[in-house]
């Protein structure tokens, strides 16, 4: 059974993502702000966290920062405020996904179910160890290394980078991006892909030119095997 950390200011919106998460077949435990969420993060591992923004103590941005420094949990974003610079705060600091309020419960149980499955659906795989030069990649641990110095991406940032490995040296549109490691649409808007990839290339540090500009297209993992 997945468990769900439900963290909102308002008992009623609890109450209602309670009952929907609870008859979807999943356990529940509720939050009141974001301290609050920190805290039952230090002591508990949840499968997925909801967590609005607007909350007292601890807003939802500064709690998904301390909650990503605890645990790699799939993380999904409420709030009332719909700007789109919040959107892609949100996603910077590798939430999985953001809703507005008001918003259809029913949506959410899908969205946390397409999260979930998501994350849970990727098995191991035949290499648990990637090597490209001195950029190193650990499947099973989540973890990325350049020239032997472990480097932090967020979740969304290692999906990302994980996704162009696997499709190394294939052309990949910046919509099929969205919609394969996002699961939707971002409402038309690319430019969250260009964010992360942003990132994702600061992070590679030497090796950021194996993340390689298509030109009106998107981005491919560009790498040759050596010969022996």
């Amino acid at each position: 059974m997945y468990k769900l950390l439900v963290v909102d200011d308002e008992p009623k919106i609890r109450e209602v993502i309670r009952e929907y998460a609870e008859f979807n077949g999943y356990e529940v435990t509720e939050a009141g702000d974001g301290m609050s969420a920190v805290g039952l993060c230090k002591l508990n591992k949840y499968d997925l966290v909801i967590l609005d923004i607007m909350m007292p103590k601890l807003d939802g941005f500064s709690a998904c920062k301390e909650i990503k420094k605890i645990q790699d949990v799939p993380i999904i974003m409420l709030s009332a405020r719909g700007e789109e610079y919040d959107k892609l705060f949100g996603f910077e600091l590798g939430i999985d996904d953001y809703i507005v309020k008001p918003f259809s419960p029913k949506e959410l149980m899908a969205r946390i179910n397409v999260v979930l499955d998501r994350r849970h659906a990727a098995g191991p795989a035949k290499t648990d160890v990637l090597k490209f030069g001195g950029l190193e990649v650990n499947v099973a641990a989540r973890t990325v290394t350049v020239d032997g110095k472990r480097v932090e991406l967020t979740p969304k940032e290692y999906e990302l980078l994980f996704y162009l490995i696997e499709n190394r040296n294939i052309a990949l549109s910046r919509d099929k991006l969205l919609s394969d490691i996002w699961g939707y649409d971002f409402f038309g808007d690319d430019r969250t892909i260009d964010t992360h990839i942003k990132n994702l290339r600061n992070n590679l540090g030497p090796y950021r030119d194996y993340i390689v500009t298509l030109r009106g297209v998107g981005y491919k993992f560009e790498y040759e095997e050596e010969e022996n």
